[in-house]
This record gives structure tokens, sequence and C-alpha cells, in this order.
């Protein structure tokens, strides 16, 4: 189990463009998660193009990942982290479920690619550690069910574009003073 673990790792460390494989790099580059906002949208649409997706027979559980911007501001980032963790977890377990019950080539081909970002994401936060140490699961988080496979891509989405896209730059405004982050958007530079 470790040793998935650590290649999905690598191979999301990878994925990242050259000179970009450093987690405090996709925090201070602002265009990293742009881009995995981008890729969320692509495999949402690509899935929702795949004909005669079926219904799960059997419901999967998948996070509530909508946020108080006001409420999200009050946490902190360790808090932060480990709400966004619970959150892949959860939607890592509803994907695994899904490609289960999911055989037709497309649909299955989409959960796949999913699998592979959310598990990286999940990954990755796991090795961020701050005031109380590495993560460790035992997640309350909110959740609802769904039959429908689009759901999953959905929530995936306004994950990576919500909570993740606003952690990360609450991290930036630690991580990335005064140049330490080396990656920060060029226009960002010339302020």
């Amino acid at each position: 189990m470790e040793l998935n673990r650590l290649l999905l790792l690598t191979s999301f460390l990878l994925h990242m463009e050259e000179g970009h494989a450093n987690p405090t790099r996709l925090v201070c580059d602002n265009r990293l998660i742009q881009k995995y906002i981008g890729e969320a949208k692509d495999m949402e649409k690509r899935a929702g193009q795949c004909q005669a997706l079926p219904t799960l027979s059997c419901p999967t559980v998948l996070p509530l990942v909508d946020f108080s911007l006001q409420q999200w501001k009050s946490k902190s980032n360790e808090t932060k982290r480990r709400e966004i963790l619970c959150d892949l977890a959860l939607l890592v377990g509803a994907v695994a479920e899904a490609q289960g019950q999911v055989t037709q080539e497309c649909g299955a081909r989409q959960l796949s690619q999913l699998y592979r970002h959310a598990n990286s994401f999940l990954l990755l936060l796991q090795t961020f550690s701050w005031e109380a140490g590495p993560w460790e699961p035992g997640c309350s988080t909110h959740s609802v069910e769904h039959t429908h496979v689009t759901s999953i891509f959905l929530t995936y989405r306004q994950l990576v574009q919500g909570k993740l896209r606003f952690f990360f730059h609450d991290l930036a405004k630690d991580l990335c003073k005064q140049g330490q982050g080396g990656g920060r958007d060029p226009q960002c530079r010339a302020r």
C-alpha cells in the first residue's frame, strides 16, 4: 500500500512541468492550480459526453464541498488542509466505487483519470505538515449520496476550483513572500 502511495505521489510530481516538482512551487505558481482547474473542467466535460453512462446501482457518497468564504478565512491552514483531505478521501473512495460499476469504456477511462488526479492531490496534501503533523484518517465531513457518475466529476471540479484554489492562495501568502517560492506568476512580480 505504501509503495502505491509513493508511486502515485511520484507520478503526480512528474506530471507537473519540469521545474515545478515541488509542493511550494505548486502553491506559489498560480498557473499550476489554474491548469488543474482546467483539467477538472475538461474531465467533467468529457464524462458528460460519454454516451449511455449508467446510473449507479449502489450510490456513491460524495463530500459536500461548497463553503462560506467568510468561514473559510477564519480557519487555520491546518484545519483547511484536514477538511480538504477528508473531502478528497471521500471523493477518491466514491470514484473507486463507481469504477467497479461502470464498464462502459468512455466512462471507465474518465473515472480512471479522475481517480489518479484526486488521489494525487490527496497524497500531496498528506505530505504537507504544519501544527499537528501528518494527516490521519478519521473524518467527519458532510456528505450526500449520488447515483449519477457526472456528479462525481462535478464535485471534483468544485473542490479544485473552490477549497483547493483558496487554500493554495492562503498558503502562498506565507510561503511565497519575497520570492521564496521562485515561481510566482510573472505578473505578480511586477507589483
